[in-house]
């Protein structure tokens, strides 16, 4: 059986409630060995949800931070509560963090700011950073050479540049991981992009309940369908299916630091 890691999905927003129980047995059932549910959205109590949902579960895995639509909010008190956090033994990541010039949620002085203190927070505590990006590459790009890659390095999550993008976040150290948008036909930069990867630096997620890959777009996303982000992923890179998988697993195992694939509980 081919299996996979979603390497980002939000366990905690407000489609899954009710259903978080059922849609991480589904995942397993399908495939999906270890999960990692990132926070960041709206409030710190959805950081809270996050790590309460990862700590109930021995195959899934939290980040927390605040998303660049609420860089606004990143006061040094929040920093301070995701410190705080961040002493769960279920943290594998800080974020996500990044800038988003498309949606433009927060002015662009505060995602600025907000993404700093994360590469700061990610470096003090040893830990990688995620990063979301829309329209704003070259800036997180300038930014991560001021501030610093921390340490354990990173992920530029659901991956919607170029190829030349791709080319600038591998060579600071980033992971690149493609959500469902891969397998939308008209995602033709992303798909010339997703080939030119190092094996070593690809990595699949679902952003679930978010962007569902074909043929489920447009219905609530899940991590169980990351499995078809990973056959489109296989067949633009021209591999087996299990052999990405396994890559995607070798890879995110190194980057989060998880251990062994555990029994679902």
């Amino acid at each position: 059986m081919t299996t996979v890691i979603d390497t980002h999905c939000h366990l905690a927003d407000a489609k899954f409630c009710g259903d978080v129980e059922a849609a991480i047995e589904r995942a397993h059932e399908a495939g999906v060995a270890q999960i990692v549910t990132v926070g960041a959205i709206g409030a710190i109590e959805n950081d809270r949800l996050t790590v309460e949902i990862a700590e109930r579960h021995a195959n899934v895995y939290a980040a927390v931070g605040v998303h660049p639509h609420d860089a606004k909010d990143c006061t040094r008190e929040r920093i301070a509560a995701l410190r705080e956090l961040a002493s769960s033994k279920t943290i594998v990541a800080i974020g996500e963090s990044g800038l988003d010039f498309h949606y433009m949620h927060s002015p662009a002085e505060a995602q600025e700011a907000s993404l700093r203190r994360h590469l700061e927070l990610a470096a003090e505590l040893e830990l990688p950073i995620v990063i979301h990006c829309r329209d704003a590459e070259a800036r997180i790009v300038e930014i991560v050479r001021e501030v610093g890659m921390p340490r354990r390095g990173g992920v530029i999550h659901c991956f919607t540049g170029d190829t030349n993008a791709a080319r600038d976040f591998v060579a600071l150290g980033f992971h690149i991981s493609f959500s469902g948008i891969l397998t939308f036909k008209n995602a033709r930069a992303i798909r010339a992009a997703a080939p030119t990867i190092p094996d070593d630096r690809v990595m699949v997620e679902t952003d679930a309940p978010y962007l569902a890959p074909e043929p489920y777009r447009g219905q609530r996303n899940e991590p169980a369908y990351v499995m078809r982000t990973l056959e489109v992923l296989a067949q633009l890179r021209k591999v087996e299916v299990a052999a990405m998988g396994a890559q995607v697993i070798a890879n995110a195992s190194l980057l989060f630091g998880l251990g062994a694939f555990p029994e679902n509980q």
